[in-house]
């Protein structure tokens, strides 16, 4: 019923620090600081995403830097204690990467990240060719669209839809990302629809109800 939700596409960062197989550590971290990103796509070729290095995965290299690990602690962090003697992002990358297509939902990549634990996604077409980047702040820029722009869309595509006869009888209202929906409608049944359907416009903080049924005669 409402519109097109945005997908990664809307909100990725196109323009993507990346670094070769071959880059060196101090060229990584060089780039991580330069660009303040917490992670760089590793590519090869005509820009096929084959990894990832991130802040943790160079943090290695200085845990261990004053001692190096134990027997025991080398059998119980293979990966970790590997990555501190790499010096190449072909060492020290994690791989396969996790990725994400342009045309996934915000939803879909909030999810990805929470389960991956991951601040950062390499957008990539159907090949694994890398299209941009999209953060966790990418991720809420949503939530800057204006409140007019809300309203106007809850009114359009929510109020407008579910309720032809009657959409004059009903206000939206939207106060920092807040839809307050108040007035009369002829089908009682549709409020909880109308609720539901508000609440899942892209930016929208909460929806407020006020909605009623036919006065009774």
């Amino acid at each position: 019923m409402t519109s097109t939700p945005y997908t990664v596409n809307d909100v990725m960062t196109k323009t993507v620090v990346s670094v070769t197989p071959a880059a060196e550590f101090k060229e990584i971290a060089t780039a991580m600081e330069r660009w303040k990103v917490t992670a760089v796509p590793v590519i090869e070729g005509e820009g096929h995403v084959v990894g990832v290095v991130s802040e943790a995965d160079l943090l290695a290299k200085e845990e261990f830097h004053e001692h190096g690990p134990s027997l025991i602690e080398q059998m119980r962090r293979l990966g970790d204690t590997a990555k501190a003697g790499s010096v190449r992002a072909e060492e020290l990358m994690t791989s396969p990467a996790v990725t994400i297509r342009p045309d996934a939902t915000l939803p879909q990549a909030a999810r990805l990240m929470a389960d991956r634990r991951i601040k950062r996604l390499p957008v990539v077409d159907a090949d694994g060719t890398l299209l941009g980047v999209v953060s966790r702040a990418d991720l809420l820029k949503v939530f800057l669209r204006t409140d007019d722009d809300l309203a106007a869309e809850v009114r359009r595509e929510v109020v407008a839809r579910l309720f032809p006869l009657s959409r004059r009888d009903i206000t939206v209202e939207v106060t920092h990302g807040v839809v307050t929906l108040r007035g009369s409608t002829r089908d009682p049944q549709l409020i909880p629809v109308a609720t539901r359907l508000a609440r899942a416009v892209e930016g929208v903080v909460g929806v407020h109800s006020h909605l009623e049924g036919p006065a009774s005669p």
